[in-house]
């Protein structure tokens, strides 16, 4: 039996927790005297409201939680902050249609940082503050944070956290769940903060400084310019890729390099295959950007670095028109939309860990059909991995797969060029933000139709919830009397 009451005390701290942090754009209303403040205050006050009744309502419940449950408030935390996430855009204006709201509120929550915005410098301030911050929410996970906080509520939180946790696996860095999840929020607002100072520092202005170390360390890629990171110098570029790759890498590496402990950092094969990766890409790939460009070879270099890292973590800022180069190089592109970077990072994305798991059983099963009876056993960082992960990442890549496609097919139907519904359908899935077709680096999501929005909205939280955590609630099993 589900404990719906102890869903609906969870549910309601999770809303108070997710007004507070709307609040900060009130201030930034305020101080511009933009005529956003009222839709912003009135939001904050219904979510603190509505969060503040279901949390009293269901306060003397049994806080304890299972692993049905964990997965339930999960995927209904994230559909209540999409739902009263997207009261700011609706109240001020900024976006006239729900279908609209939702897709805008999902891309930031999700960090997908796809748009339906056609006049982003035109956006009242505290609007796009709330727009940045929904990605800085969704970067490591509100859930994670609320790990943190909830012991002090007296609420457990393991089932939240592996539920949330983004990848396949989550390393705790100290035996209570409560306190890794605090030491990844500090890593992760450390970061931020310093980012945020040295962009103000390169030259950005303290509102674009503030919103872009929002959506980086998120890596989310929602701009307070039309021509994302185009627009800054190259200098801003650079620092905008040095952290963009470390927003990509697992936190507890980031937590252990900073520790000093660099021997962990490298004793992990997935940062090892994701810094190796990249660095690969941009020798294969700068000189035919060079080629086709036409620009220098800094310009060049600048360009295919960070579009390489902007994709591959998911983040999706832009500096050039990829799609513009060559018809190859746009293929070349489109397939980053299905890498990832590291599980345990704020990108979405397959991940590294699962394609190097993959790669790596796929080339010992050759080894197996010409030693049938020889033990192979299968090795990440050293340690064996289990039949059962091998099962769940090779189910995995192929439910992904499948969504791809069936998704493809969806929006085709609905009346798009196939290339706009495998890049919309395959940015969607992955939290990238741009792809190619109409709905490359240079354009956005507003053509789409309605439905395509809200669809389109649904495979990003299935995406950043990593499929299984949304799938799950759609079998007898879940819901079946223990």
């Amino acid at each position: 039996m589900i404990h719906f009451k102890a869903i609906g005390k969870i549910m309601g701290a999770l809303l108070m927790l997710f007004s507070l942090l709307m609040f900060p754009g009130v201030g930034f209303a305020l101080y511009h005297g933009s005529d956003d403040l009222m839709a912003l205050s009135i939001s904050v006050g219904v979510s603190f409201l509505t969060g503040f009744g279901l949390f009293s309502t269901f306060s003397k419940q049994d806080q304890n939680i299972r692993k049905r449950e964990g997965y339930l408030i999960v995927s209904l935390s994230w559909f209540l902050m999409s739902i009263f996430g997207m009261l700011p855009y609706i109240l001020s204006g900024a976006v006239e249609s729900i279908p609209d709201a939702i897709f805008e509120t999902v891309s930031g929550l999700t960090t997908t940082g796809a748009t339906i915005l056609t006049d982003i410098e035109g956006t009242a301030p505290g609007i796009l503050f709330w727009r940045s911050m929904t990605q800085w929410i969704g970067g490591l996970g509100i859930i994670v944070l609320t790990v943190a906080i909830f012991p002090l509520l007296g609420i457990g939180g393991i089932e939240l956290f592996v539920a949330e946790a983004p990848g396949p696996t989550s390393d705790k860095l100290h035996p209570r769940i409560s306190e890794t999840a605090k030491r990844l929020w500090m890593v992760y607002i450390g970061l931020t903060f310093l980012l945020g100072i040295i962009y103000f520092l390169q030259g950005m202005s303290l509102f674009d400084a503030v919103n872009h170390c929002l959506t980086t360390m998120a890596t989310g890629g929602f701009s307070t310019r039309s021509d994302s990171m185009a627009y800054f110098s190259p200098f801003i570029q650079y620092t905008s890729i040095i952290f963009m790759f470390l927003a990509g890498t697992n936190f507890t590496i980031i937590y252990f390099g900073l520790k000093g402990k660099f021997n962990r950092v490298w004793a992990s094969d997935e940062f090892k295959a994701y810094l190796i990766s990249v660095i690969a890409l941009v020798f294969l790939l700068v000189w035919p950007v060079w080629y086709y460009s036409g620009e220098g070879f800094e310009k060049a270099f600048r360009d295919s670095l960070f579009q390489i890292i902007a994709l591959i973590t998911t983040t999706g800022y832009v500096t050039a028109d990829y799609t513009a180069y060559h018809s190859g190089l746009t293929l070349v592109f489109f397939m980053f939309l299905f890498l990832g970077a590291s599980a345990g990072s704020t990108s979405g994305g397959i991940k590294f860990i699962r394609h190097l798991t993959f790669f790596k059983n796929s080339w010992l099963e050759f080894k197996r059909i010409v030693h049938p009876r020889a033990v192979v056993p299968l090795k990440i960082n050293g340690d064996r991995v289990t039949g059962k992960i091998v099962t769940h990442i090779m189910n995995f890549l192929l439910i992904y797969l499948m969504i791809f496609v069936l998704g493809s097919i969806i929006i085709s139907l609905l009346g798009y060029d196939i290339l706009t519904s495998f890049g919309a359908v395959a940015t969607s899935l992955g939290n990238v933000g741009p792809a190619i077709g109409r709905v490359g680096p240079m354009d956005n999501f507003a053509f789409f139709d309605p439905t395509a929005k809200v669809f389109l909205s649904f495979l990003m939280l299935l995406g950043r919830l990593e499929l299984f955590t949304i799938l799950v609630l759609f079998t007898p099993y879940f819901w079946r009397a223990n």
